[in-house]
């Protein structure tokens, strides 16, 4: 009987499927604290990243990561800027249509960015085994639009403009750090601190004063440190031994778990075609991740 065994591409994999998983609870917390804290969107993405920021900053610094930070300015700069357009594009799409379709949105553009710049940057084609995943992880995302049935859809072009700004943007982070440095787990924590410092002044004019209430303090709490310091933390070391393809398909898993939170607490119904959404991206995740035969698992 075959067994398997622990290898850094599935380390990397697990990481990445973590990451999936804790950012699909982001959208629906962020927008759980705007309405109990009456918060504009930037203000809600402000806390996200300051709160996540210092958490994750506060176990760099324990473990000595300051150090590489003098030798890479340009990429925590370029980092913390990319973190705050991503975030504050998602939330103001969130609030302007709704979570699942503000997430399938801004998700489903990731991948077809970065294969598209992989491709180009390569000068060569993905190979049918990728060119599958994206194209069924695409399918899946379609079908999974109409599931949630509280949604309107498509209510504003400003909402879909800003998802699809917030994909581009973790696109072009996605890709930028798929070339890991020398203390990128630093650079990426502290990186989410000068991002929340991007949106500060606008969150401060926007209001961020919340109610000290039990419920919206751990809102906050869960907000900056789950779907924030932990997932990012979890994808960037993901990173470390999978392409920039495989982590944006891993990012597949957001919008699956978003609308499958959605459902469960919000008592939104998963169509027939929503269940056929979720198995193609399951599908699509699949074929890339399990080795073929005769091949090894990315």
């Amino acid at each position: 009987m075959t067994t398997l065994s622990i290898t850094p591409a599935r380390t990397s994999a697990a990481l990445l499927v973590l990451a999936g998983i804790l950012w699909g609870t982001g959208g629906l917390a962020g927008s759980i604290l705007s309405s109990a804290a009456g918060l504009h969107p930037v203000s809600v993405a402000a806390y996200r990243l300051l709160v996540g920021g210092v958490c994750a900053t506060t176990a760099v610094a324990g473990a000595g990561g300051f150090r590489f930070l003098r030798a890479h300015p340009g990429r925590l700069l370029v980092t913390g800027a990319l973190l705050a357009e991503f975030q504050a594009a998602y939330q103001v799409a969130v609030a302007r249509i709704s979570v699942s379709l503000a997430t399938l949105i801004t998700v489903g553009c990731v991948p077809v960015c970065v294969a598209g710049a992989t491709a180009l940057r390569e000068r060569r084609l993905p190979n049918n085994r990728t060119l599958a995943a994206v194209a069924g992880s695409l399918a899946g995302l379609a079908l999974l639009t109409g599931a949630p049935g509280g949604t309107e859809g498509w209510r504003t072009v400003s909402g879909v403009g800003m998802s699809v700004l917030a994909g581009a943007g973790f696109a072009v982070l996605t890709l930028i750090t798929a070339r890991p440095v020398t203390g990128q787990d630093a650079i990426t924590s502290v990186g989410l601190v000068v991002g929340g410092g991007c949106l500060a002044p606008f969150a401060l004019a926007y209001g961020m004063a919340v109610p000290l209430t039990g419920e919206v303090l751990a809102l906050v709490a869960y907000l900056g440190v789950v779907p924030t310091a932990v997932a990012y933390g979890a994808y960037f070391l993901g990173l470390r031994h999978a392409s920039a393809t495989a982590a944006a398909l891993a990012t597949m898993l957001e919008p699956l778990t978003a609308t499958l939170l959605a459902v469960a607490f919000h008592d939104e119904r998963l169509t027939a075609a929503g269940v056929g959404g979720a198995v193609l991206i399951a599908g699509a995740l699949a074929l890339y991740y399990v080795p073929s035969r005769g091949g090894s698992a990315r």
